[in-house]
């Protein structure tokens, strides 16, 4: 596991208040095995961090596109502000090597699991914005997220299921189905598996904390194996 320090020398933030950070690479596995009444997990800062990328993420955009509709940026929100794009983002800086985790969850693969990726980068977020406030998020997402959207790299990032569905209606492949196959965790920390089968082949399969994630993981797993 890296140390903190490191991350904050990498990013060039400073946490006025290190344990906030801290608190937001500390997953609920790791809290529940050191069993300390002090600690806390990033459960709180992850519900905070959603609500504080929907707002930079709307203000991004509404900035940025003047000419497009409500209803097409509220469609790249979505596309940016969900579980498959937020993973992306978190693979690109490695947070899944500072992740405080407990010996089970790391024996399990939990730093690569998408579901703990996506919450961990919510959680940074809010930890960020309870340390230095919004304008300290939208310089870190001005560096870190942004630059990829304008380039549209990852403005749809999370449409992986449309991408497929076209991509195997053009080649005359067959139709695509979504399988939940498996449910797993505690309720509070449910996590579901997708397959999706294109005719009678599986192509991809994918993990996350709703349904819909799942099947957008393994649609996007389908797709790098098409493209391949």
């Amino acid at each position: 596991m890296k140390s903190l320090k490191r991350l904050q020398a990498e990013l060039d933030i400073a946490f006025r208040d290190p344990r906030l950070l801290k608190q937001a690479f500390t997953h609920s596995s790791y809290v529940n095995e050191q069993r300390s009444a002090d600690m806390q997990d990033n459960e709180r800062l992850e519900f905070l961090g959603d609500a504080v990328l929907q707002l930079t993420v709307s203000d991004y955009l509404f900035r940025t596109y003047p000419e497009r509709p409500e209803g097409e940026l509220t469609k790249h929100r979505a596309s940016i502000v969900c579980e498959p794009s937020l993973v992306q983002f978190a693979e690109r800086l490695d947070f899944g090597s500072y992740v405080f985790l407990g010996k089970g969850e790391e024996l399990t693969g939990g730093r690569t699991r998408p579901a703990l990726l996506a919450d961990v980068f919510e959680s940074f977020v809010g930890a960020l914005y309870l340390d230095q406030g919004l304008e300290a998020v939208k310089s870190f997402l001005a560096a870190n997220m942004f630059p990829y959207l304008a380039k549209d790299a990852l403005l749809q990032a999370g449409d992986f299921k449309t991408k497929l569905q076209e991509h195997t209606q053009q080649r005359g492949m067959g139709a695509v189905e979504y399988r939940i196959v498996e449910e797993r965790g505690p309720a509070h920390d449910r996590e579901f598996v997708s397959e999706v089968w294109i005719g009678a082949k599986l192509f991809g399969t994918g993990t996350g904390r709703s349904k819909k994630d799942a099947e957008q993981q393994a649609a996007s797993q389908a797709l790098a194996q098409l493209k391949a």
